[in-house]
């Protein structure tokens, strides 16, 4: 679980001198990011995210390389709403956005976000960067 989901969800308050104090660094210096799941040149960090229905999901590129955020369609539960940078309602359309003029690409600091408002696994790719494994879930729960 990332960690400012897992502060908001029991309080910081609610926690022991000692719990806070090795939660402090968990984020690095500077504290909360901010997002939920950085891109990285070859990758998102975290590649496994678990988060409840209702819960909004942040992506930032945190690298130098252009990437996107791209449902497999196939790969999420059939009741719920696609998502990709872009905002393109299927696949095919954010495959197609990305190969005639780099449609949905999110460039150093860009953010991309959405709520997860079904349970389920969810699927997705960064399109340039899909055949060097860069691929992940989101794990929504009740």
């Amino acid at each position: 679980m990332h960690r400012r989901r897992f502060l908001r969800r029991v309080g910081v308050a609610g926690l022991g001198t000692g719990a806070t104090a090795a939660l402090a660094g968990c984020a690095g210096v500077g504290g909360d990011p901010g997002y939920d799941v950085g891109m990285v040149a070859s990758g998102y960090r975290p590649a496994e995210l678990t988060v409840a229905v209702g819960d909004t999901v942040v992506w930032e590129n945190t690298s130098s390389r252009t990437h996107t955020v791209t449902a497999y369609e196939g790969g999420i539960p059939d009741t719920a709403e696609y998502f990709a940078s872009g905002g393109y309602g299927n696949e095919v359309a954010a495959r197609e956005a990305w190969s005639s003029d780099f449609g949905g690409a999110l460039e150093t600091g860009d953010r991309f976000s959405h709520t997860f408002e079904v349970a389920g696994r969810y699927d997705y790719v960064c399109i340039p960067h899909e055949t060097g494994g860069m691929y992940a879930t989101v794990l929504v729960e009740e």
